[in-house]
């Protein structure tokens, strides 16, 4: 069964997207950079001016192109665990914010999806222009994990000639747990709360999500002030500390 499925995938390989799916799953090395570029060449299922359109504005690309998860599904009565973006008023207005202003600072509420958009922002930028590389830090190592799951999830659940168009180095679901990487060179890093975790790094966008409870997140964002040369943005629900100060002007000293 094995090679008869390879022999009908080699055959249809410069003609449908879907074998090409296959040999992705059979051949772990079929997920280098190189065999990923040569998938691009080959892929026939839509023209780039397509994806293009697609991924051309934010609220376009989220609300049509792509799916969020939700974990009380079941008990919000949803008829699945994965639907688009809804098309909340603020939203639109959201994503405007962020394309206009370098640094921008959120306080939210739950339930608002505001970390989804940050990530969604940011990560339709590492997608869609190569080399460019964005950071999503937050308090700790695991929730950094899932805001780079948040982004995988955005990536795969979109069709797959969108993704075909934007190809990833290897599967989503098989790259790191703190990592997503394009072929084009974009990619996304999750990292933990600490200034020290941003030195290494110089994207092109930064997250701090959740900044109210990062450790050290003041000296997080001077880090970013230096090593970030795109978007900086910063988000968290109210919490007593160097955000909320920040946020109204407030300096202390270090013994307060």
């Amino acid at each position: 069964m094995l090679i008869c499925l390879l022999a009908g995938v080699m055959t249809n390989l410069n003609t449908t997207a879907q074998p090409l799916n296959y040999r992705l799953a059979l051949d772990r090395h079929w997920g280098s950079a190189a065999a990923a570029l040569e998938i691009q060449k080959r892929q026939k299922t839509k023209p780039s001016t397509d994806a293009a359109a697609a991924t051309a504005d934010p609220y376009l690309w989220v609300t049509q192109h792509t799916k969020t998860y939700n974990q009380h599904w079941v008990e919000e009565g949803r008829p699945t665990a994965y639907e688009p973006f809804p098309d909340y008023p603020y939203i639109p207005t959201l994503f405007k914010l962020l394309d206009a202003e370098r640094i921008i600072w959120f306080e939210k509420s739950r339930d608002l999806l505001l970390s989804w958009c940050c990530v969604a922002y940011l990560t339709r930028q590492a997608m869609i222009v190569p080399e460019r590389e964005v950071l999503f830090q937050t308090q700790k190592e695991k929730k950094a994990q899932q805001l780079v799951k948040y982004a995988k999830t955005l990536y795969s659940q979109q069709p797959q000639w969108l993704q075909d168009a934007y190809p990833v180095t290897k599967p989503v679901w098989s790259q790191p747990d703190l990592e997503l990487h394009f072929v084009s060179g974009g990619s996304i890093i999750g990292i933990p709360g600490g200034a020290d975790q941003v030195r290494s790094y110089h994207p092109w966008g930064y997250l701090l999500d959740e900044a109210s409870f990062v450790v050290e997140a003041g000296e997080c964002f001077n880090e970013a002030l230096s090593a970030v040369r795109g978007k900086i943005i910063l988000n968290s629900s109210a919490g007593p500390g160097w955000y909320a100060d920040a946020r109204k002007g407030i300096v202390r000293s270090q013994d307060e």
